[in-house]
């Protein structure tokens, strides 16, 4: 028998993030000094109060099945802190846990797609959004922001793509891959157009809502319009403020039809987030977070080393991100010329293979989310690392012809 894959995953690409990790990783087994700035996991640990809540939990026999979308402790903590943080309020009813941000969004979008029903997001946009919609019978219709505009669109581009086809609106600030981050006003008027296409509902992405840098304050679109408040599912997880990637805890707050509907989702798919990880989840929703402050001046500091070797070199560009821990650079200056290694770049993924071949530096393309010709660059890793990874993609910037 030949295996042929199914029609739905025929749509779908495979991750270009995971992809450029994983050639990173044969490249170093191979002996190659790669510096790989691909992956969007930050290389600070995971606290020590997180990790002893885990090892509490495993001790005191936490380890059985749990309900299948989070335990009532999380739940509550998850409750508290919508309500300190963003002033939005959530019953238990409301709220739905997974492992993981990714199976979040795709079970609400499993739940409720149909074919032809159309899902909005601005690009940049993260690899995955269109091709979980594309999984789940949705036709992904991207808004393009340019570096003109910092990467963030306009009220009038979303009123522009709204149909009476579109079911949702998926929002992600600070965003991946891009760093942009909206201000309350600038959210204010995305959300006057929302207020006048009461069909869409609307996803927030807050996985970056504590990496935020100088004068930025962060602000989600319930917490911004009220009256979208029931149109609206707000998405978080553990992985990035908290150093959490590999605990796999996501979770999300909007109606709690929509929330009823993803616990049937997950209870004949994943079933419930990992017992010992939901524990972990509770000691960092409810201890210190004072860590966040000292990680975030790391980050800042990264930031401006990447945009400094940015500016420096030849042909490429990129504005300043309001946060997560990436830089999206522009490459256009670079289509056109040949690299060191002969190789004619006519693509930003001419140009990253380029960078990997010359100089060992691995950088996702921009084409992956939507937005050509660039790529990205994540901060996420050591200050020597990102040093080195400079002077690379300068040295690289200046022989090019």
């Amino acid at each position: 028998m030949t295996f042929k894959q199914s029609d739905a995953l025929a749509r779908v690409q495979p991750s270009a993030t995971l992809a450029v990790t994983q050639k990173a990783r044969e490249l170093r087994a191979k002996g190659v000094d790669v510096i790989s700035l691909g992956a969007g996991e930050p290389d600070f640990d995971t606290p020590d109060h997180i990790k002893d809540a885990a090892i509490e939990a495993i001790r005191a026999g936490r380890t059985k099945y749990t309900p299948v979308d989070g335990i009532p402790e999380l739940k509550s903590a998850i409750a508290a802190k919508f309500e300190r943080e963003n002033g939005l309020t959530y019953s238990a009813d409301q709220i739905s846990v997974a492992p993981g941000g990714k199976p979040v969004i795709f079970n609400a979008l499993v739940a409720s797609l149909n074919p032809g029903d159309e899902v909005l997001f601005p690009a940049p946009y993260w690899v995955s959004y269109p091709e979980m919609v594309r999984l789940c019978g949705g036709e992904p219709k991207v808004i393009q922001a340019g570096i003109e505009t910092g990467f963030k669109i306009t009220p009038a581009q979303l009123e522009a793509a709204i149909t009476p086809k579109t079911k949702w609106f998926i929002f992600n600030s600070p965003s991946n891959p891009t760093g942009a981050g909206y201000s309350s006003d600038e959210i204010r008027g995305l959300t006057n157009v929302l207020l006048r296409h009461p069909q869409v509902m609307i996803m927030t992405d807050d996985m970056y809502e504590h990496i935020v840098y100088d004068d930025f304050k962060f602000t989600t679109i319930a917490e911004v319009e009220p009256q979208l408040y029931e149109r609206t599912l707000t998405t978080n997880g553990v992985s990035k403020a908290f150093s959490m990637t590999g605990w796999r805890i996501g979770y999300a707050a909007g109606p709690e039809k929509l929330i009823s509907a993803m616990r049937k989702v997950i209870s004949q798919t994943t079933s419930n987030p990992c017992s010992i990880s939901q524990w972990a989840a509770v000691a960092a929703l409810t201890g210190s977070m004072d860590f966040i402050a000292d990680r975030n001046a790391a980050f800042k500091r990264r930031r401006d080393m990447v945009l400094a070797d940015i500016g420096a070199a030849p042909g490429l560009t990129a504005p300043i991100p309001e946060g997560a821990f990436y830089v999206f650079a522009d490459c256009s200056g670079w289509i056109g010329k040949t690299a060191p290694n002969g190789t004619l770049i006519k693509t930003d993924i001419d140009a990253c293979d380029a960078l990997l071949d010359c100089e060992a530096v691995a950088a996702v393309p921009g084409t992956a989310f939507g937005g050509s010709p660039g790529f990205r660059l994540s901060y996420a890793t050591s200050d020597s690392a990102l040093e080195e990874a400079g002077k690379r993609i300068r040295n690289f910037a200046s022989t090019i012809l």
